[in-house]
């Protein structure tokens, strides 16, 4: 296990309207690991992802990174802690070049470092690389997904939070994010919460799993007890080993 708890999930909900999208949810992401949240279409796994970030508000309950309460912060202000989000659906900036990107994703205390950051996030993703002065919306699906996380890595995060990485990928394409993903946390310690439709990629790739059934967290465990279980192989994993 790895060291301390760097976000902890207590008890959230959220609600859309009247609606509970989060029914008490529990997580806890430690330093350094990689944390998987696996669940069907619906199940509460973006919005989970969305709350601890602010928008929407957690109704009830607590979420605390690196022992600071940001359960009512500001999102600008969460992001300033060091936390930052590769969301669904990309939301690169489709006319901005690849490194304006980039450059977008830097956060205006670290530009001492810019150059250095670039060039680790090109070392990442060589294909970026290759599309520098490229627009953003004219890159392929894989190359945006690449590019989303690259301009998450620009802020020298303490925590990345990425949302459905792996969503209408490739296999192949699937494999260099996810390998990617790992190579970040093994030679820099970064520490990933990780919400995927990709059951089998996720935990295979993760620390530790969580399952999330209608707003509800119904299993925990480590990512090869996750695999190795019954419940999970039949509702997520059968005919799924891509």
């Amino acid at each position: 296990m790895a060291g301390t708890t760097l976000l902890d999930i207590k008890g959230v909900e959220t609600y859309y309207g009247n609606i509970r999208a989060l029914n008490g949810v529990n997580v806890q992401v430690n330093q350094g690991e990689i944390v998987a949240l696996i669940g069907a279409n619906g199940a509460g796994k973006s919005t989970l992802m969305m709350t601890i970030f602010g928008a929407p508000r957690a109704r009830a309950g607590t979420i605390t990174f690196a022992g600071t309460d940001i359960t009512q912060m500001p999102t600008h202000e969460i992001a300033r802690l060091r936390v930052a989000q590769s969301p669904e659906g990309r939301r690169i900036f489709p006319r901005m070049t690849v490194m304006e990107n980039l450059q977008m994703g830097a956060s205006l205390d670290n530009l001492k470092h810019y150059e250095e950051d670039v060039e680790k996030v090109f070392a990442l993703f060589p294909r970026l690389k290759e599309r520098i002065g490229q627009r953003g919306g004219t890159l392929s699906g894989g190359e945006q997904q690449m590019l989303s996380i690259g301009r998450a890595l620009m802020a020298r995060p303490k925590l990345l939070l990425l949302d459905e990485p792996s969503l209408g990928l490739a296999p192949l394409i699937v494999k260099q994010i996810f390998d990617a993903i790992r190579e970040l946390n093994k030679s820099q310690g970064l520490t990933v919460f990780l919400v995927e439709q990709n059951a089998f990629g996720a935990l295979k790739l993760a620390t530790r799993g969580y399952v999330m059934v209608n707003g509800n967290v119904t299993m925990s465990g480590t990512g090869k007890e996750l695999l190795a279980n019954p419940e999970v192989r039949a509702a997520y994993l059968e005919g799924g080993h891509h």
